[in-house]
């Protein structure tokens, strides 16, 4: 008798979660994906269609599964931030801006 056991999604969560580092990130990346594709599909009706179409070749129908089948097929992804890195690289952009400016005020005092 087999071990697996038949879920209502495919694949199923053991599958998918090799391609994540959390559950909650798979249900926080499935369901962003799965309202961008709600609103691709309301789009295509008003000729936008600005949202990334579906990424993969489904027989299914509902949003979440094709979701789940994109993030298994490496189509769609997410990156992790450490937030010291982002508060540094921020400051350094900030300190840059604000150089340039004093850079571009030197110049024009210079006119």
């Amino acid at each position: 008798m087999s071990d697996e056991q038949d879920t209502m999604i495919s694949p199923g969560l053991e599958a998918l979660l090799e391609k994540v580092d959390s559950k909650f990130t798979l249900v926080s990346l499935a369901a962003q994906r799965s309202r961008q594709l709600i609103s691709y599909d309301l789009g295509l009706g008003e000729g936008g269609g600005s949202e990334i179409p579906p990424q993969v070749t489904s027989t299914a129908r509902k949003p979440l599964s094709i979701a789940f089948e994109e993030i298994y097929a490496d189509k769609i992804g997410y990156e992790r931030f450490d937030p010291e890195e982002r508060a540094r690289v921020e400051a350094a952009a900030l300190a840059q801006a604000e150089a340039d400016a004093a850079a571009l005020k030197a110049v024009r005092d210079e006119e």
